[in-house]
């Protein structure tokens, strides 16, 4: 996908929750400070759930109640959206860990 498509369409990619309590509030509050830093809207939902959801918003990643092992949709458009979505998969694949958010930006 080119830097010009990708202003007109979702750019995509999934990551998969090692945490063994899911996605409870520090991750997601983690998920959710690292999204806001991207221009980009970014949404994210649990695979076996139809529903997006602002990744910019802790409380609402939160009520996605994604469990251990679940698989993380991430979605973004706009002119930071490759980056945003790497960023974000790269946080959950490293379990959320705060060093790893803070390499990411």
């Amino acid at each position: 996908m080119t830097a010009g498509s990708a202003r007109r369409g979702w750019v995509t990619d999934t990551a998969v929750i090692l945490d063994p309590t899911g996605l409870h509030a520090r991750p997601a509050v983690r998920l959710a400070r690292l999204a806001k830093r991207f221009a980009a809207e970014i949404e994210v939902r649990a695979q076996a759930d139809p529903g997006w959801v602002d990744a910019k918003s802790p409380s609402a990643v939160m009520k996605l109640r994604a469990g251990h092992r679940t698989v993380l949709d991430i979605r973004a458009q706009g002119e930071d959206a490759r980056p945003a979505v790497a960023a974000l998969r790269a946080l959950v694949a490293t379990n959320f860990t705060a060093e790893a958010a803070g390499r990411l930006v």
